[in-house]
């Protein structure tokens, strides 16, 4: 017929439950208006009137077709709830009907597709590939084939094993509740069921089939019908590797106990399940305590963390040997070089290959397996006879980031090096600039005094030349000898008050003002070098000063008493705020220059004992001290 097709199932869900929104009368005598009793019901009629609905009323089963998308989904965490529950009532089946002729196998079959469903290895959202799907399909016929007790007591464990590492990972409780009650119930089938099979314990087998029959059944359907809310991660649940291995290997260790016991003894089933129950509890108890002690001891956990981080090899060694080449080895090269001897001493390193930006070498020979490292600008290829193993390769990553470290700090230690050198040479070239400066104003002072002198005052000059003009070679003399060999300086000292009147005479006829105040016959010895070239610097300093300002005067004092000094000083502007407070401390830049003559002088008072400082910078009054220290 034409309407013979049977209705989709949402059509059915849809269809209003009340004999009279069918059109239904109570007075056919077929269906009344559902009342609490059971009454009998015409189904022939049903379809009947169910066919006249669907011609006479089509606008409302077009309204129920469109509104089928909204019909309430299960979640994901539900039907993952659904596929274990359904899961777990297939293998109960199993146990109870058998697994001898074709039928009982194929409900085996059947709860090996729900596990595939279920299981949390593989994403179910993923294409499988050809690999996977014959290792799935040679499971389940290697599962049919060979079905026996130990098969399906392995077959626990593992399901024990991959629930158990479930449970630490769940995050929803209801989740939880189902994968405790899962992991209860499959422990309980194993040692109420399954091992007594394994033993041929029939009189345990008579006690513990009314609990198969009627208790143990519960726990799946309660986890079938239990309510889970929807998790707010959209990320596949996590599964524990640790856990469930080492729950596996407790299970196995279960079943061989008990099975052993069993035959070597004569004691009754539960006596030996009790005993071996509580004796794991105790090795279980025992580990937890070595794995973590409270009492010196640093526990197994640490070692074992300890011998992942150093692959079998002491870290700390390594660390010490790769530190101590740093230390000894001056160049990057010869550090590399070096180190690359360490690294092939390493057990599981047969050769391997570096670069760097400026070198490169290799050592040992190739192998199989091998890993690509980079860190900056080293490269490090190392060559193993073992295939790489996650913590190994952590373990190399961690070597080559330390080689590399170490490889930039050499770097950075060669270009150190040379910057000091180069600075070195650029303040002793600007420091003997500074002394032939000084020497040339010294000679062009009596120059000077020379074009001014009369007559009458040529004996006074000749004798000041005489005195003047050897001193002033001597001084040239020294600046050569430091610029042949800047680190064998030959320091010249002289008395102070010696020194004070060679000053004098060297500014005679200048706007200078000589001052002194002695109140002790200590006559103290100085480095006339350095007290000539800071002297000599601040007094032409304050002469070209006097070529802007016409109108200041200069006065150089001398002190010798508790305090030894010798002040410069002028009655001109002072310095700007900002190069007052930079004075002395790094290069600044001036009117006249680069602005390097203080800064020079500075350095060169601090390193040869004194002290130079601006004591005064104010409207009228600017002066300078050169004080020993």
């Amino acid at each position: 017929m034409r309407y013979a097709t049977p209705m989709p199932a949402c059509l059915t869900s849809r269809l209003p439950r009340s004999p009279a929104a069918l059109g239904f009368s109570s007075r056919s005598g077929q269906i009344s208006h559902l009342p609490k009793y059971r009454q009998s019901v015409d189904i022939s009629s049903i379809v009947t009137k169910l066919r006249h609905f669907i011609i006479r009323d089509p606008s409302r089963l077009m309204a129920i077709l469109s509104n089928s998308h909204n019909f309430p989904r299960p979640s994901a965490s539900t039907l993952q709830q659904w596929m274990l529950g359904l899961m777990l009532l297939s293998f109960h089946g199993v146990l109870l009907w058998g697994f001898e002729d074709p039928l009982q196998k194929g409900l085996l079959l059947c709860h090996y597709g729900l596990f595939l469903i279920w299981q949390p290895i593989w994403q179910t959202k993923e294409k499988l590939s050809p690999q996977a799907i014959l290792l799935f399909a040679a499971g389940g016929i290697l599962l049919t084939l060979f079905v026996s007790w130990w098969l399906l007591a392995i077959w626990l464990s593992a399901l024990f094993g991959l629930l158990g590492g479930r449970v630490f990972s769940a995050t929803a409780r209801a989740s939880r509740h189902s994968y405790l009650f899962a992991a209860t119930y499959l422990l309980s089938v194993l040692l109420l069921w399954v091992i007594p099979h394994l033993l041929d314990a029939d009189t345990t087998l008579q006690v513990t089939e009314f609990l198969m029959l009627y208790l143990l059944p519960i726990l799946p359907l309660v986890i079938l019908f239990l309510h889970v809310k929807q998790e707010t991660h959209q990320h596949a649940p996590i599964l524990d590797f640790f856990y469930t291995l080492l729950l596996f290997l407790l299970s196995v260790t279960l079943i061989l106990s008990i099975f052993t016991l069993s035959r070597t003894t004569e004691a009754d089933y539960a006596e030996v399940v009790v005993w071996v129950v509580f004796g794991l509890a105790a090795v279980l108890l025992l580990a937890s305590w070595l794995w973590n002690p409270r009492a010196g001891f640093s526990g197994i956990g640490q070692l074992l963390s300890r011998y992942l981080l150093s692959v079998g090899l002491p870290f700390e060694r390594w660390i010490k040997n790769i530190a101590e080449l740093a230390e000894r080895e001056t160049s990057a090269r010869e550090f590399m070089q070096a180190a690359m001897s360490e690294v092939e001493a390493l057990p599981w390193v047969v050769g391997g290959k570096w670069r760097t930006e400026d070198d490169q070498g290799e050592f040992g020979a190739p192998a199989p397996y091998f890993a690509d490292l980079a860190f900056h600008d080293f490269h490090l290829t190392l060559y193993s006879r073992w295939p790489l193993t996650p913590a190994l390769t952590m373990h190399l990553k961690l070597l080559a980031q330390i080689l590399g470290e170490f490889h930039e700090a050499k770097r950075r230690e060669e270009a150190l090096l040379q910057n000091t050198y180069m600075q070195a040479i650029y303040e002793t070239g600007a420091r003997l600039t500074h002394d032939m400066k000084n020497i040339v104003q010294s000679m062009s002072a009596l120059c000077s005094a020379a074009e001014q002198a009369t007559e009458a005052d040529n004996e006074r000059l000749v004798a000041l030349i005489r005195k003047q003009l050897p001193l002033l070679n001597q001084r040239l003399a020294l600046t050569i000898d430091k610029l042949g060999a800047p680190r064998n300086e030959n320091t010249r000292m002289l008395p102070l008050l010696e020194w004070w009147d060679n000053l004098q005479q060297r500014y005679a006829g200048s706007r200078i003002s000589f001052s002194e105040t002695i109140s002790t016959e200590a006559d103290p010895t100085i480095d006339s070098e350095v007290w000539d070239s800071v002297v000599d610097n601040l007094l032409q300093n304050a002469l070209a000063k006097s070529r802007h300002e016409p109108d200041i005067s200069i006065s150089a004092s001398l002190m010798v008493g508790n305090q030894k000094f010798v002040e410069i000083a002028d009655s001109g502007n002072p310095m700007p705020a900002e190069v007052a407070t930079n004075l002395f401390r790094k290069r600044i830049r001036s009117e006249g220059g680069l602005g390097i003559g203080l800064y020079q002088a500075g350095r060169q008072a601090q390193q040869a004992g004194y002290q130079l400082a601006l004591v005064e910078n104010n409207p009228g009054a600017v002066r300078f001290r050169l004080e020993m220290a």
